[in-house]
C-alpha cells in the first residue's frame, strides 16, 4: 500500500514488486491519494486483512504527518505483519517469541550470520536508533542473540566515544556520511542501514573500510536484504494460512 506519491516511496514500492514477480509472488499495488485520511487508511487495511486472497500487508511508510501511522500498522492482521511492524511482532522480537521481524533488522542480522559474525558478548551500538521499526527492533534481535546493547539517539552525548567502543555499530541516522573512520573501532563490524539522496548511507565508506573489518556497502548492502526478508516472511505467511508445510 503506498499513500502519495513521494518518489523515494515510489521507488521502492516497484524495487519491491519487481523482487515479488522474480520470485513468483503476486502483488496488489494498492495506490492512495495523498489526502486519504486516517479512517480511510485503516479501512483499507482492515479490508485487506479480510481479505482471504492477500497472505501479506505492507504499508509502505513513511505516510503523511496527517495520518496516525501507528493506528495504520494496527490494522494489519499479525498474520499478515509480514514486514513487522505492529505491535505484537514487536513483543514478539521482546520476547524471542516466533513472529515476523522488523524486515531491515532480521536482514541485518541474515547478513551477519552469513559472515559467521559471533554476536554473543559482544558490544553493538545502534546510532540513533530509536525508531520502532528498525533500531528499536534492531537493538532487540542482537539483545536475543546475547549482544551487550547501546542505544544512542539525538541526545546522546559524546557520540563518538561511545561509538568507538562498539564491536558492531549500526548506522540508522538518516544523514549521509554522518559517521566516518575516526567514528569507528578498529576491526569493528559496520552496518550501514542508511540511504539517502545520491545513494549514499549513513557511514563516510571510504574513510570506514579502512577501520572495519566487515561493511556494508550503499546501495547493494541492508537494502536487498529488507526485500529478502519482506518476501521471505511472505511466503511464510501464505504457508501458514493456507495450512502448508
Amino acid at each position: 500500500m503506498l499513500v502519495g506519491e513521494d518518489p523515494a516511496s515510489v521507488t521502492y514500492v516497484r524495487m519491491k514488486r519487481n523482487r515479488c514477480e522474480q520470485a513468483g509472488i503476486r502483488s496488489r499495488h494498492v495506490a492512495l491519494p495523498a489526502s486519504t485520511t486516517t479512517d480511510d487508511l485503516v479501512g483499507a487495511i482492515t479490508a485487506l486483512s479480510r481479505d482471504p486472497e492477500v497472505h501479506g500487508i505492507l504499508l509502505q511508510h513513511p505516510v503523511g504527518a496527517h495520518i496516525d501511522e501507528r493506528a495504520a500498522f494496527e490494522a494489519i492482521a499479525p498474520e499478515k505483519d509480514v514486514d513487522g511492524v505492529t505491535m505484537r511482532s514487536f513483543a514478539a522480537m521482546g520476547f524471542g517469541l516466533p513472529g515476523f521481524v522488523s524486515c531491515t533488522p532480521g536482514g541485518i542480522l541474515r547478513l551477519l550470520d552469513e559472515y559467521r559474525v559471533d554476536l554473543a558478548g559482544k558490544h553493538a551500538v545502534v546510532v540513533v536508533g530509536r525508531s520502532p521499526i528498525l533500531g528499536r527492533p534492531a537493538g532487540l534481535l542482537l539483545l536475543g542473540r546475547d549482544a551487550t546493547v547501546t542505544y544512542c539517539h539525538s541526545r546522546t552525548t559524546d557520540l563518538s566515544a561511545i561509538t568507538r567502543e562498539a564491536d558492531i555499530l549500526v548506522a540508522a541516522v538518516g544523514r549521509p556520511r554522518f559517521l566516518s573512520g575516526a567514528d569507528i573501532k578498529p576491526g569493528a563490524v559496520v552496518v550501514d542501514a542508511g540511504h539517502n539522496p545520491g545513494n549514499v548511507g549513513d557511514v563516510d565508506f571510504a574513510s570506514a573500510r579502512e577501520r572495519a573489518s566487515l561493511i556494508t556497502p550503499v546501495p547493494g548492502g541492508v537494502g536487498p536484504m529488507t526485500i529478502a526478508v519482506l518476501l521471505a516472511q511472505t511466503v511464510e505467511a501464505a504457508t501458514g494460512q493456507l495450512g502448508v508445510r
